[in-house]
């Protein structure tokens, strides 16, 4: 991820979260917003189904800012280790918590338990700046009926490179063409590139919400209709 004004703002939202609707998952949602939430995820991902449509055959993720908050750089002067809190956030040793955004993990319990998707797999696609905290992260942050997040995921890429190298080792190693993945990112260039490769890619701002979820399953649809 970039060390920029970009990475400064994101600091800035880490400490407030609410800010510019950058909520993380669990914090500040009614009973209410969570339904409407669950049932838009469900509604989406039916869509396809109700279409007869082919679901994407990897269903990639960014880490950093996509599915977690802060990202790992901004930890830097604490990190690891890292201690589970009782509201499934996580917290630093320096005390800085962390927590998963938007619906991630109802995102990434549905693809993992829904038999809609049992001939889909997940893969993370990270360049982030400590690789070592972020698999103790995924280790402790549960998606949903004791699912870990490193559990969520078969498929890990995990290092620095331009992320079409992420992706030519997923092609490789799986023999599934690019244009059957979806990839959701917060950074715009990291679409760009991938896209390049005839992958299906989202960019989320605000991590995983579910109009992102949403829109990424219509314009895969779309894009097979071609």
């Amino acid at each position: 991820m970039t060390q920029s004004l970009t990475g400064f703002i994101l600091v800035f939202l880490a400490s407030s979260p609410a800010v510019f609707g950058f909520v993380p998952a669990g914090t500040g949602t009614s009973t209410g917003s969570a339904v409407r939430n669950t049932q838009a995820l469900r509604s989406a991902s039916t869509a396809l189904q109700a279409q007869r449509m082919a679901y994407p055959r990897v269903v990639a993720f960014d880490l950093d800012a996509t599915l977690w908050i802060p990202e790992m750089y901004q930890l830097w002067g604490g990190g690891a280790p890292f201690k589970k809190n009782s509201d499934g956030s996580l917290t630093d040793c320096k005390g800085t918590r962390c927590t998963m955004m938007g619906n991630s993990a109802e995102i990434l319990h549905e693809l993992n338990t829904d038999p809609k998707w049992k001939d889909s797999k997940v893969a993370y696609c990270s360049c982030t700046d400590e690789p070592s905290w972020a698999a103790e992260c995924m280790k402790l942050f549960e998606v949903g009926g004791g699912i870990t997040m490193e559990k969520a995921a078969p498929i890990k890429q995990i290092f620095k490179a331009n992320k079409t190298e992420h992706f030519k080792r997923i092609h490789k190693d799986t023999g599934i063409p690019y244009e059957q993945m979806i990839f959701f990112d917060n950074e715009e260039h990291n679409c760009r590139s991938v896209k390049q490769l005839g992958v299906t890619c989202i960019y989320t701002p605000r991590g995983m919400t579910p109009a992102e979820w949403s829109r990424g399953l219509k314009e895969y649809a779309s894009s097979q209709k071609k």
